[in-house]
């Protein structure tokens, strides 16, 4: 139990509820991987934000170890670090060749490269248990930032289609919830590297809910909008059928009255020729 002693209960207790919060917002990709599996196609996601997400995890693993009394943070990101993987096997499983060549080389490049250099030249380079610390601390911080600025795609998506189809609230909610929690967890535990970046990661989730509180209605007049077009568009083809049946009628109705007049016409000149034979025996008719 020596692994959970803490000097503050509250540092404690947030990271107890950051690491629920967390473990929700990490099961959140599920239902899209669901679907990937079931299709067996990525569908056009991108792999990026779990490569990004697995080494921001394997950073704060390698920061909480040379830390004391932060295990609650090894815990959480050690289910990080299980979770990313399955998304990204799944994820290089189904993409197609191009897609999964891009993910295989930025896992390569980030979370082996990348993190293989800052494991030595954290060891080579600082000097002090006080000195990495502080190194890996401001590299967390920056791939954290980095984290938490990917909803700025989906915020701008919003804002341009005026739908927030791709931005669920309970989504939102819990990012902002899993931020207020960590950085009262930083703030207790006199941590500015895990307090910073959960700063900007609340003003995200609440700038996302706002967001959806001004869109969420356009959605609805957009589909009201689109199931107007067939009805408009057989309007059109009705009128038009009507106009070609009309026309269809104004011109049988003119070819009969031709027709009579020149049945007419005949019938005239025939009664005609009758009388002028009557009248002149001597004439052939």
């Amino acid at each position: 139990m020596t692994m959970f002693s803490t000097h503050d209960p509250w540092v404690f207790a947030f990271g107890l509820l950051g690491n629920i919060v967390s473990f929700i917002v990490f099961l959140a990709p599920m239902p899209t991987f669901y679907r990937v599996c079931k299709k067996k196609s990525t569908e056009g996601f991108q792999s990026l934000p779990y490569v990004v997400a697995l080494f921001s995890a394997m950073l704060w693993i390698y920061y909480a170890m040379m830390k004391k009394d932060a295990f609650l943070l090894i815990t959480i990101n050690a289910f990080g670090c299980v979770i990313e993987t399955i998304y990204l096997a799944l994820y290089v499983t189904f993409a197609p060749k191009q897609a999964r060549l891009y993910t295989l080389r930025l896992l390569l490049l980030l979370n082996f490269g990348g993190f293989g250099s800052i494991l030595l030249l954290s060891h080579f380079l600082a000097k002090g248990s006080a000195a990495r610390l502080r190194l890996l601390g401001w590299v967390c911080v920056v791939f954290s930032v980095s984290v938490f600025a990917a909803p700025l795609s989906i915020m701008r998506l919003v804002v341009r289609t005026k739908s927030v189809e791709f931005m669920p609230f309970y989504l939102s909610l819990f990012l902002t919830l899993n931020a207020v929690m960590w950085f009262f967890y930083g703030l207790f535990l006199k941590d500015v590297y895990v307090a910073v970046p959960n700063v900007l990661g609340f003003i995200f989730g609440v700038a996302q809910m706002i967001l959806y509180t001004i869109y969420r209605n356009y959605r609805r007049v957009v589909v009201e909008d689109v199931n107007k077009v067939p009805e408009h568009t057989v309007d059109v083809v009705k009128l038009s059928t009507n106009n070609m049946t009309a026309s269809e009628e104004q011109t049988n109705s003119r070819n009969n009255f031709d027709d009579k007049n020149e049945h007419e016409q005949s019938n005239d000149q025939h009664e005609k020729g009758r009388e002028s034979c009557n009248q002149d025996p001597l004439n052939k008719c």
